[in-house]
């Protein structure tokens, strides 16, 4: 394991009995490194980043944080995912609390953190995103995208080593989508270690020190973002990014 190697992921397999949705793959997160994964519709990415915490199941191979594997023990699983947070599409916020209560749950209800310690940290952040004059709304008071970064917050909340972001700006309107992609570049330039699954290639290109294309159940291919979207080494992927430039125009 390298020095500054936070993430290590060795010949992971999953299935759904005898469905495949991909077979023995590997990766490397270093420590500050922001890692964009993207492919088709139905390739696995979203599967593979759930695997990374425990959210879903492998079948073969395994997870390593720090050096440590990741055990499949429920027991257990509640403390890898504080380390490895989780970002998700559907934001996930409880709508019978305040935009506060939803942010301190967790870090007061599970990680036994002071209360008022708590509190000030989530004002922090929220100020951060633009949002702490919203902290006593409720979530069906805020925009998508308002509750996307308030998503967001309530990870970070958690002082996770890893964030994984799966494609939290996919049910958000055009307009919103900026306001979202703001914040992740904000972290990405302060060296927050992240793994993302997007469609937004502009976010691709502005975030990620290592893109990797998935496709079939295999990484395809991978490489530093200039070369990969402006010299694809396979023809698949060629396919795959002319798709979006065809959209685009």
């Amino acid at each position: 394991m390298e020095s500054n190697e936070i993430l290590r992921v060795n010949g992971i397999s999953k299935r759904y009995g005898d469905i495949s949705v991909f077979e023995h793959l590997d990766l490397s997160v270093k420590k500050g490194e922001v890692v964009v994964i993207v492919g088709p519709s139905g390739c696995g990415k979203s599967t593979f980043l759930r695997c990374l915490n425990g959210l879903e199941e492998i079948q073969e191979g395994e997870v390593l944080l720090d050096g440590e594997r990741i055990s499949q023990n429920p027991k257990e699983l509640s403390r890898t995912r504080e380390k490895i947070g989780m970002v998700f599409q559907s934001y996930d916020l409880f709508p019978h609390l305040t935009i506060l209560q939803n942010l301190t749950l967790a870090p007061v209800k599970v990680k036994k953190r002071n209360k008022k310690d708590v509190e000030k940290e989530a004002e922090e952040l929220l100020e951060r995103v633009g949002l702490l004059s919203k902290k006593d709304r409720y979530p069906r008071e805020l925009s998508g995208g308002q509750k996307q970064r308030v998503a967001i917050v309530r990870a970070l909340i958690m002082h996770p080593e890893v964030l994984l972001l799966d494609e939290i700006t996919a049910a958000l309107d055009p307009e919103m989508v900026k306001e979202v992609l703001d914040v992740v570049l904000s972290l990405a330039k302060e060296g927050r270690t992240m793994v993302i699954v997007t469609h937004e290639m502009q976010v691709a290109r502005a975030a990620a020190n290592r893109m990797i294309f998935i496709d079939g159940g295999k990484i395809v291919e991978e490489g530093e973002p200039t070369e990969f979207f402006e010299h694809p080494q396979t023809e698949r992927l060629r396919q795959f990014l002319h798709s979006f430039s065809y959209e685009a125009e």
